[in-house]
């Protein structure tokens, strides 16, 4: 794990939010779909089977395919947000000092700067910084 990807945390959180605000108004969206007649092919139910197109009522087309592929999108995203917040709280749960393990969670989950967490933990500023420097990559 690297500073970067753990300075993501809050940012991913919150990309959570939006994604899920915007597959409400997809959702939304999509029950809203106007319905149009359309008109399928098939085959007749009796021998000789010949074709025969038959008119229904359909959602309409090209708007209905366009807010499916944009919820796909954000599905996919959603799942992929959520892999790494996973991925972040995962590495942050397996601390095994907790003292350590709660720096790691006041500055990474909570957004506190180094010196409020030493404030808050006893240790100076520059022991936070060795802290968090030990178990991260560069």
């Amino acid at each position: 794990m690297d500073k970067a990807k753990l300075n993501q945390l809050r940012p991913l959180k919150k990309e959570l939010e939006l994604i899920d605000k915007k597959l409400d108004k997809l959702y939304e969206r999509q029950e809203n779909v106007p319905v149009v007649m359309g008109k399928v092919t098939g085959s007749s139910r009796d021998f000789p089977y010949t074709e025969v197109r038959t008119s229904v009522l359909m959602d309409e087309p090209k708007e209905a395919d366009e807010i499916d592929k944009q919820v796909r999108i954000k599905e996919q995203r959603r799942e992929q947000v959520e892999m790494l917040i996973t991925e972040i709280e995962q590495f942050i749960a397996e601390i095994p000092d907790s003292v350590d393990r709660q720096i790691f969670e006041l500055t990474y989950i909570d957004g506190m700067k180094q010196r409020e967490v030493a404030e808050e933990v006893g240790y100076s500023r520059g022991r936070i910084s060795q802290i968090i420097s030990k178990y991260l990559k560069d």
